[in-house]
């Protein structure tokens, strides 16, 4: 959570904003195993995710989706679509209530390689993902019901 004091010193806990991308490319999804930082494990260190994380200051939704796919894979990608808005407050494995805004997007060339928050990439075929256990918070959740959402073809962006 983050503690912000408005300008009547009220104090607030607020909601991390963070975005992912559902990354495809030949019918298979781009997971990322999640690695280090500065040295240190990340969250959810050793289980595979998807690409994202939080905004810099001055981005918007699709620049920041695509500064993150690109320094955690050396991906770039476009055709973002808006997927899910993932505002459940009680988000398994989260230690910060993040709002997740998640997109689809297509991979369109690799020009570089992942940062350190990433220690491995991996194509997936749909039906040969990692366990749910093997994925980071609750990615393999978005991943089930982009799967659905093949199969169905129901309005997007879901909500929740």
């Amino acid at each position: 959570m983050i503690t912000c004091y408005f300008e009547n010193n009220n104090k607030a806990f607020l909601r991390h904003v963070t975005v992912n991308a559902i990354v495809i490319k030949n019918n298979q999804i781009l997971l990322g195993l999640r690695g280090t930082l500065n040295g240190k494990p990340i969250s959810e260190s050793g289980k595979w995710g998807l690409l994202g994380g939080f905004f810099n200051h001055g981005e918007n939704l699709i620049q920041a989706t695509k500064r993150e796919a690109l320094e955690e894979s050396g991906w770039e990608i476009d055709d973002l679509r808006l997927f899910r808005i993932n505002d459940n407050p009680n988000r398994p494995r989260e230690d910060r209530q993040n709002v997740d805004i998640i997109f689809i997007a297509n991979a369109v060339k690799q020009t570089g390689k992942s940062d350190e928050e990433v220690s491995h990439l991996q194509w997936f075929d749909l039906d040969k993902l990692p366990t749910k256990e093997e994925i980071a918070f609750d990615h393999g959740d978005a991943v089930e019901l982009y799967k659905k959402y093949l199969k169905e073809n129901f309005p997007l962006p879901v909500l929740g």
